[in-house]
């Protein structure tokens, strides 16, 4: 069982930076590939970043060389390193791990809010 919890959200200027943590409560070292999602009011639950165990990183086409995904295993922590943030960004972010070993399972974060406004 993993719990996940978020931190790091809050209101930021367009064109500022902003570093969102997940810390799990149970060990992600190798069996976990680990994702950031978004959603914003009205809108359906996409996938901006996905990192895999072994390091293998995806990234939405909207984030794609603004957004870092990372992961500290020794930490139990994913990070998302938001850079050149823009209005749109505005959106509830939630952490996403899944276990890749049998039995699959995905666990659910209770997310975080990142509004950008000037």
């Amino acid at each position: 069982q993993v719990q996940l919890v978020e931190s790091g959200g809050g209101l930021v200027q367009p064109g500022g930076s902003l570093r969102l943590s997940c810390a799990a409560s149970g060990s992600i070292f190798r069996s976990y590939a680990m994702g950031w999602y978004r959603q914003a009011p009205g809108k359906q639950r996409e996938l901006i970043a996905g990192i895999s165990s072994s390091g293998s990183t995806n990234y939405a086409d909207s984030v794609k060389g603004r957004f870092l995904i990372s992961r500290d295993n020794a930490k139990n922590t994913v990070y998302l390193q938001m850079n050149s943030l823009k209005p749109e960004d505005t959106a509830v972010y939630y952490c996403n791990a899944e276990r890749k070993v049998s039995p699959i399972r995905n666990y659910w974060g209770q997310g975080t809010q990142v509004t950008v406004s000037s």
